[in-house]
């Protein structure tokens, strides 16, 4: 299975958080472990602007926290091609508002993974159909 972690997920899962339920977990390491565990290009700026507005703390600085995220086995970064940016313009249904958050789901869509989410908006979004989403509880 190809998943490919919201945000907030990747932050969670690499402070141990126990807001990701043991299944879903237990999914996250098999996709790493074969190879198939996707972060998206629009992440690391999420992320950077989430610190620089006061509203994450990492422990150390932003773009070495990234860097070391991004140097664990399994964790892949899916570049923003010029189709997954076009596509995020044009999601089928109304979708969510968050350009950011367009595209997570055009980057889902684009590698036929399960997005892991809490976000509501998402979530109403896979439960249409337009693309395989999941919480992580």
């Amino acid at each position: 299975m190809t998943i490919l972690l919201d945000t907030h997920i990747l932050v969670w899962l690499l402070n141990g958080s126990e807001r990701i339920g043991e299944p879903v977990h237990a999914q996250i390491q098999q996709a790493a472990d074969e190879d198939s565990l996707f972060i998206s290009a629009i992440t690391p700026w999420e992320i950077a602007m989430l610190v620089a507005k006061g509203r994450l703390r990492l422990g150390k600085d932003v773009e070495e926290w990234i860097r070391a995220a991004l140097s664990l086995p399994g964790i892949r970064l899916e570049p923003l091609s010029p189709a997954i940016a076009v596509a995020s313009t044009r999601l089928p249904w109304e979708v969510h508002p968050d350009p950011a958050d367009r595209i997570l789901l055009a980057t889902a869509r684009h590698l036929d993974a399960t997005l892991v989410s809490i976000d509501g908006k998402m979530l109403d979004y896979g439960a249409q159909g337009f693309v395989r989403c999941i919480a992580p509880r």
